[in-house]
């Protein structure tokens, strides 16, 4: 489905703002082909110019800017509108406007700010989108559709509520006895004996049940799927080669992504890491992981980075500029980790509103001698170089569960340590342990296949679906190698607590152990945990376990537990099945991953040696090696290689300037 053998290298263009300096565009012509951009993501938020009243409709502009692209070499990624309804729909029509948690419906303003359910916003959207379908269909400057733009979001309205009960029906079988042993309704005399008396969670009404918040997590988020649903038909119909993506963000937790990505062609995110402050290698680590989420979404297919930033972003409390080098460092990572695409936003700085100082390719200068455009422009010539990595694989044999119904379980439940159970971090911290020793990660839900992979790490997995205990009982009786963390297999997919204790069910037997209570630490009091003859500072979170059959690899060292175990290896079948009981935000999981990695035999994708600093990647025939140190260093390759960039070969020592990468084949 992609329409592209080359590297996509554009970004968010809003020509629509330069209507009345027509000249404009003709520079932006210009000035992209010296960036050596050849694509641009057009028409995101202006509904208000196509269609200026109801059924009057002005395309004339939009023809010139796809002639434009086309005769200038440049393809268009052409997005439907409905992320900013115009002025005279809300007016008209006052119930496509949200509906807050408080029951006031918005006034007119800002974005995202439509009722996912409602029947006139949804008919409008695909009017709209038709209309574009049908007019740009052979116009030879289309090669995606990018639909809307980060949907977010919820409505209360009387109609989100109305669909929200008929998804519980459907969700419990048209069952309330089935919803109210679900929710365990009989705490607080709080079943339901009716259908309407069912609303959505709200802080003045229902809001300390887990399992309903979760049932609205899982509403909303289907709400947005059955939204992008009904924006995609005409376009399916209309255009059925033309691939269509949507643009997430980050693990934002508003929208199961694993769900929604069944529904697009391709995945594309939006990557802004905060350089510069301090923090590089942890935002550096967070962004691979990332990377890989995206890229393991749809089994290992490319992604885009469908936005990111030449400088800087304008959001965040203060905004920092990257240093020099940074922001095509981060581009290459996107690409060493599968992205088909560099794309950004913003392609010219707008002259007013909201995102006037959000960084761009062209400044309000308006000219190419700016440090930002020589780096682009140097970041474009270099794209061109790997045009052979398009479509390339990485083939990896580990795999981090990260889940969002997981993710969603754990921001409900209340106990335990309430202030200390960050998912994202814990999951980066395992993930990016792996990736210190050069070994390629698949992010994973669930839901994915297991039996591909050597090992499979399971951070804080404390929430299971259906089918999780039946899967991870099969996966090591077969032969594989798991290693879950603290509070593992809890409860259901209602945050039911399963009975027995935990890890739930048959895997006290996998794991060859059970728990009998958690502590949680405060944030100035720490536990020990001895390990391999080391001693590792315990955090937020200890399981009391048991050891029944499992091989005790490490014990608590303080408090009243102290020689009870901390760490575990069972054999179970033909498997191996691990336990860490304890969270530790140090160098643990690094020394483990460590001795998994030589008792499993997992190996590199090279054998070239860096600091841990220095990222390696493999991508297809290409090995990626990208310097986040923030130093000059060295890379000793072990063979020579080509160097793609550079156009010649290349072994021995090689020297990396900060923020530098190569590329090797």
């Amino acid at each position: 489905m992609f329409s592209f053998d080359h590297l996509v290298h554009g970004g968010d263009y809003n020509p629509d703002q330069w209507i009345k300096t027509p000249e404009v565009w003709d520079e932006d012509m210009r000035l992209m082909k010296l960036a050596h951009i050849n694509s641009a993501t057009i028409s995101i938020f202006s509904w208000a110019l196509l269609e200026p009243e109801e059924g009057v409709y002005n395309f004339e502009w939009l023809d010139t800017i796809m002639d434009k692209l086309h005769e200038n070499g440049i393809g268009a990624i052409l997005a439907t509108p409905s992320g900013a309804r115009p002025a005279w729909l809300a007016q008209k029509y006052p119930e496509v406007l949200r509906v807050e948690e408080n029951g006031i419906r918005n006034e007119f303003g800002v974005r995202h700010n439509h009722c996912l359910t409602s029947p006139i916003y949804r008919e409008k959207v695909q009017n709209i989108n038709r209309m574009l379908a049908e007019r740009y269909k052979n116009h030879p400057a289309l090669k995606m559709w990018h639909i809307s733009n980060e949907y977010s979001g919820a409505c209360h309205c009387e109609l989100c509520r109305q669909a929200f009960v008929e998804w519980l029906k459907t969700y419990y079988h048209n069952s309330l006895d089935e919803l109210n042993d679900a929710w365990w309704s009989g705490f607080w005399s709080h079943q339901i004996t009716d259908w309407n008396q069912l609303s959505s969670p709200k802080e003045r009404g229902e809001s300390h049940v887990s399992a309903m918040k979760l049932s609205w997590r899982r509403f909303v988020s289907d709400s947005h799927i059955s939204f992008l649903e009904n924006e995609i038909a005409p376009l399916r119909e209309i255009t059925p080669d033309i691939p269509i993506t949507t643009n997430f963000m980050r693990t934002y937790d508003g929208i199961n992504y694993q769900e929604m990505a069944k529904h697009i062609d391709v995945v594309s995110w939006d990557n802004y890491p905060y350089w510069a402050v301090g923090k590089d290698m942890d935002e550096a680590a967070e962004a691979a992981f990332n990377h890989d989420l995206y890229r393991s979404i749809k089994g290992g297919q490319p992604f885009f980075m469908m936005e990111s930033t030449p400088s800087i972003v304008n959001w965040r409390p203060v905004n920092k500029i990257p240093h020099p080098g940074t922001h095509t460092l981060t581009s290459i990572q996107a690409v060493a980790h599968g992205s088909d695409s560099v794309q950004y936003f913003q392609w010219r700085k707008a002259r007013g509103g909201h995102e006037k100082f959000h960084g761009a390719v062209v400044d309000h200068c308006g000219h190419e001698n700016t440090r930002v455009f020589r780096e682009v422009t140097k970041l474009g010539k270099d794209l061109e170089k790997l045009s052979g990595v398009v479509d390339g694989r990485t083939d990896s044999k580990v795999a981090v569960i990260f889940d969002w119904e997981n993710m969603w379980a754990i921001k409900y439940y209340n106990g335990y340590n309430n202030q200390h159970r960050d998912y994202v971090k814990e999951s980066v911290k395992w993930y990016d342990s792996f990736r210190k020793r050069g070994i390629p990660v698949d992010v994973i839900s669930m839901d994915d296949d297991f039996s591909k992979y050597d090992l499979i790490v399971a951070p804080f997995l404390y929430s299971f679906k259906d089918d999780t205990e039946d899967k991870i009982e099969s996966y090591v009786k077969n032969g594989g190698n798991f290693a879950g963390t603290y509070l593992l297999g809890v409860t259901d997919k209602n945050d039911r607590c399963h009975l027995g204790g935990f890890p739930a069910g048959k895997l006290k037997d996998v794991f060859g152990i059970w728990a009998e209570e958690t502590d949680s630490l405060p944030e100035n009091m720490h536990n020990k945990a001895e390990y391999n003859g080391k001693e590792y500072s315990v955090d937020f979170v200890c399981d009391i376990i048991h050891a029944q059959g499992a091989e005790i690899l490490g014990k608590y060292s303080s408090d009243f537990y102290a020689g009870m175990p901390a760490v575990t290896k069972n054999s179970y079948k033909n498997g191996t099945a691990y336990y860490i009981a304890f969270r530790n935000d140090a160098d643990f999981a690094l020394d483990f991953c460590d001795e998994l990695i030589k008792d499993i035999g997992i190996t590199s994708d090279s054998n070239i040696v860096t600091e841990e600093n220095v990222f390696i990647r493999k991508r297809g025939d290409y090995i990626f090696v990208m310097n986040f140190s923030g130093k000059d260093t060295t890379v000793q390759l072990d063979k020579e290689y080509f160097d793609v960039l550079n156009g010649k070969k290349t072994d021995g020592s090689v020297a990396l300037p900060v923020y530098g990468y190569m590329v090797l084949k």
